[in-house]
């Protein structure tokens, strides 16, 4: 396992990042038992795997912060925790309390990386992070991240320094951040985390058609505005996506390696990216995606990939925003 700095910090992550999404199971992730989640956390530290991301916002059947804090009981040392601040409470009132909370679900007495979930454009950026400023002074987190932030929000956020990370959708489906995000990103030595980085397993071979993908999963911009739980409002690219799935297959074949570990190296070639979200549900999922992250592309392949997903890049345009076709990340 390969070991990153959280941008200018002397706080090390691993590049394999545990996604503790799926713990909360609910409507998107479906059930999950809480004991095979904290097996799944017990067996990453195990192999090394010592970065691990979860939110506030992370709550149905259960509460991923909880279900992390219980995991780690007798373990935080050998832990690096990322959780995030949900927009509603960016307000400067409210984020101390937030923190708290979160405090109190993950049982600890600090957070390492504390990230702001979705930029809220209804409260000055200035006041939120200076709020965020006295968490840190207070040693209640240890570094300040985003998500989801676009050049502009970006801009205004590196004005007040002390931002490490930007946490974006980055897979061989979903390049937006490609066009400016992640040129700023790279210009500012802020350090990207990348979510999705499997495109929520259509990068695994897991379905052959549109059809087959779960309502919770297809309501990303990929897909048609028709599908269930959509409300993005556009026509999709779900032939240039399934087109571009068959064509990544077929390089991963002819190197005799799956799909997805093809995939996860592709995202690990690219510059400026510190650790990979994958949201693995079990001991064996987790299994299957370590070898991923000991595997370089031969020369020419990561080329060859970025060729074949061109015409969703084109399509999806500079919008990253996953979900919706009014873009969130301005």
């Amino acid at each position: 396992m390969q070991y990153k700095s959280l941008g200018s910090t002397e706080i090390k992550v691993s590049e394999f990042a545990l996604g503790c999404w799926p713990f909360a199971g609910g409507k998107v992730w479906g059930p999950q038992d809480d004991d095979v989640s904290i097996a799944t956390v017990h067996a990453a530290l195990d192999k090394g795997i010592t970065f691990f991301d979860t939110a506030e916002g992370y709550n149905d059947d259960s509460h991923s912060e909880d279900v992390l804090g219980r995991a780690l009981v007798s373990r935080r040392a050998d832990a690096v925790i990322a959780t995030k601040i949900s927009p509603p409470h960016l307000v400067p009132e409210s984020v101390d309390e937030t923190c708290d909370a979160s405090l109190q679900r993950l049982q600890t007495d600090y957070i390492d990386l504390y990230q702001i979930h979705w930029p809220n454009h209804a409260v000055a950026i200035e006041d939120s992070m200076a709020a965020l400023f006295k968490l840190r002074d207070a040693g209640k987190i240890r570094s300040i991240g985003v998500c989801n932030f676009g050049v502009q929000d970006l801009t205004a956020v590196l004005a007040k320094d002390g931002i490490v990370t930007n946490q974006l959708p980055y897979n061989l489906l979903w390049r937006p951040i490609e066009v400016e995000i992640a040129p700023k990103c790279l210009d500012n030595s802020v350090g990207l985390i990348c979510y999705s980085p499997l495109a929520q397993g259509l990068l695994t071979g897991r379905y052959a058609s549109p059809d087959e993908v779960p309502d919770g999963l297809s309501r990303s911009r990929l897909f048609s505005n028709d599908r269930p739980l959509s409300n993005h409002g556009e026509e999709g690219c779900e032939t240039e996506a399934f087109d571009a799935i068959t064509e990544v297959a077929k390089i991963a074949d002819g190197l005799g390696e799956h799909p997805a570990k093809v995939s996860l190296a592709w995202v690990r070639s690219r510059p400026g990216i510190t650790s990979l979200l994958v949201g693995a549900r079990s001991p064996d999922e987790l299994g299957l995606n370590i070898p991923a992250f000991e595997y370089d592309l031969p020369e020419g392949v990561a080329d060859q990939l970025s060729m074949a997903t061109e015409p969703v890049k084109a399509k999806l345009g500079s919008n990253a925003d996953m979900w919706n076709g009014d873009n969130r990340m301005r």
